[in-house]
């Protein structure tokens, strides 16, 4: 009878299932790419990686990521997913364009400049 809960029976399906674990918590990358070929094929390779990103595991090989590359996958999901919503807290994209750099366009100062010709009145 197994006991494995749901959570963890993909698990039971991994091509590291056996495997020295020392190998997948590699001091090098001669360690990650050998760690890396195990996970190449693995039926479970995408289980393994979302159980990774979404425990926040920072060592090891997990889905054929090295800590590096889940790293990325983490910040490029942050960055695609809208901030929760905040009534006082602007946006990201208001920021974006609140903080943008403005292009100022020179005025006349000089009122002598200033002709009838350049200030008309409506229905003139």
């Amino acid at each position: 009878m197994d006991d494995t809960p749901d959570e963890y029976a993909w698990m039971l399906h991994a091509r590291c299932r056996g495997v020295t674990p020392a190998e997948f918590f590699p001091s090098d990358g001669t360690g990650v790419e050998s760690a890396q070929r195990v996970c190449d094929g693995c039926p479970v390779r995408l289980e393994c990686l979302e159980y990774a990103l979404t425990h926040r595991i920072e060592h090891g090989v997990w889905g054929g990521a090295s800590e590096r590359e889940r790293r990325r996958i983490l910040r490029r999901r942050r960055d695609m997913t809208p901030a929760p919503t905040d009534p006082i807290a602007p946006s990201r994209a208001v920021r974006a364009v609140r903080d943008a750099p403005v292009e100022r366009t020179p005025i006349a100062t000089d009122p002598v400049k200033v002709t009838n010709e350049t200030v008309r009145s409506p229905g003139v």
